[in-house]
């Protein structure tokens, strides 16, 4: 037969050279890409004999990819199944084979064309079980520690405290608190005013989580602690390459962070002026501008502020916006200083012992009569946290099992020249008051040892519910040891 230039045998010739190039060339695709996979892959036709496998899987099996292709697998893998799926079309998933010895984890996936199975895909998963083991343990360490920094993260969100651990029963720290859970229940803008150590951050973390935006983050920031150059990007964020060294990724501000919760500005009058005005215009419109933004964002947040200054006198001195002020000081709750609620101090210094305590694992049986007339005579320009800070150090310096005058600082032991007479003091602001809570303290003691720890029976024998019983005893803390 002559076979004739542009005839049609010779464009059937020519077109089936074409279609076996574009084979070819599909074929080297395929093996380019399994020879790039992670796992080691076979495929055999629906007989079992094999068709394609990749270098890794020949290496596994100690051979080559020429020594695999166009053998039956039960002639080249040990213990497979591959033949076997591909009579019943049945997919076997993450199966457990032997092979020279070691043990792997395989796939055995059926490909269907027209309802048929054509070929079989294998894959091995895990040369050994060790394997899986080890990344199983790997991604059981990753989640524990990713749990962990969760609930570091929660920690930091939300808040840590409540109206009950704001310690107190004086008249002075019950009017704030009744106030403060009275305003909590709404988006009202507080103004926490106080000296230094009172527990403004506690009732800010009180007044967060007795309200509704309680699930939402409290985000906390310290005003004093922030350059002036830094202040619009820490609370507003900003957007990629808003500026020279800005991350690539933007960054999220304060407010955006504290969306749906509450906003701790602490230190407001260490604020710049500039952005009080920022600030404000935040308070009025409810919407941020991050820098290098185009468009204002939305954003839900109840501001709560602090300060330890009179910011009506900053107004007239021209350091403090009047019309912020006015804005922040919708409700402003004062707390006092420890000097006028002398009547808490006995139920601090037992509070603060304990934990100090467990702390320091420094055994204490409390403190003399003596050294605390002192404590309660004292100034405190500290507040609580200089009360805490004297304790700790007493701990640290004293000889025997009790606080006693000489391990309190010269600065307490000496106050009392100057200061008012001890007995004027605690005659009409403590001495009813404390000596009923200790007999009532030591009767409640007495009755739950004489009652072995049955609560009910005590409470029966005090003459009182078995719930104010349970107040009594967290108030007091007295433990199931005691």
């Amino acid at each position: 037969m002559i076979i004739h230039r542009g005839g049609w045998v010779h464009r059937f010739l020519q077109t089936l050279a074409n279609r076996l190039k574009i084979i070819e060339k599909e074929k080297d695709m395929l093996q380019a890409a399994l020879d790039h996979a992670y796992n080691g892959v076979v495929i055999v036709d629906e007989a079992g004999y094999v068709l394609m496998a990749n270098e890794l899987y020949a290496n596994f099996l100690g051979t080559t990819i020429d020594g695999l292709v166009g053998k039956h697998v039960t002639e080249v893998i040990e213990n497979t199944r591959m033949h076997i799926v591909g009579r019943t079309g049945v997919p076997e998933i993450a199966q457990m084979q032997k092979i020279n010895g070691h043990t792997m984890i395989a796939n055995r996936i059926p490909v269907f064309n027209q309802g048929k199975v054509v070929a079989v895909v294998g894959t091995v998963i895990f040369k050994e079980v060790d394997d899986l083991f080890e990344l199983t343990a790997r991604f059981e360490k990753l989640k524990k520690e990713l749990e962990y920094y969760k609930g570091e993260l929660n920690k930091r969100l939300h808040a840590k405290y409540s109206f009950d651990t704001i310690l107190g029963n004086s008249k002075e720290l019950e009017h704030v608190k009744t106030l403060a859970r009275r305003v909590a229940k709404n988006d009202t803008t507080i103004l926490l005013k106080g000296e230094s150590g009172t527990g403004k951050e506690l009732f800010a973390h009180a007044i967060h989580r007795d309200s509704s935006r309680s699930f939402g983050p409290l985000i906390k920031v310290n005003c004093s602690a922030i350059p002036e150059s830094l202040f619009e990007s820490e609370l507003f964020g900003y957007k990629e390459g808003a500026f020279t060294g800005a991350k690539k990724s933007g960054k999220k501000g304060k407010f955006a962070s504290a969306h749906n919760g509450t906003l701790f500005l602490d230190e407001i009058s260490e604020m710049p002026l500039m952005m009080q005005a920022k600030l404000l215009r935040v308070l009025q419109e409810k919407e941020i501008e991050p820098i290098g933004s185009e468009t204002p964002e939305p954003v839900d947040v109840r501001i709560i502020a602090a300060t330890n200054k009179d910011l009506k006198t900053l107004v007239d001195e021209g350091k403090f916006r009047h019309d912020l002020y006015y804005r922040l000081n919708v409700v402003m709750l004062e707390i006092p200083p420890l000097r006028e609620r002398v009547a808490d101090i006995p139920l601090l210094i037992s509070y603060f012992l304990k934990k100090l305590e467990k702390e320091t694992g420094i055994p204490v049986e409390g403190i003399d009569r003596e050294a605390e007339e002192l404590l309660v005579a004292y100034s405190w320009p500290g507040n609580i946290r200089e009360l805490r800070n004297v304790l700790e150090r007493a701990l640290y310096v004293k000889n025997g099992s009790m606080i006693r005058k000489h391990d309190l600082p010269h600065s307490i032991t000496e106050s009392r020249v100057d200061s008012e007479p001890f007995e004027h003091r605690y005659k009409h602001q403590l001495t009813l008051k404390y000596a009923v809570e200790q007999v009532e303290e030591e009767m409640i003691r007495r009755a739950l040892k004489e009652e072995r720890g049955n609560k009910l029976a005590a409470a029966r024998r005090l003459g009182i519910s078995k719930s104010t019983l349970y107040e009594k005893i967290a108030r007091y803390e007295i433990s199931e040891q005691d």
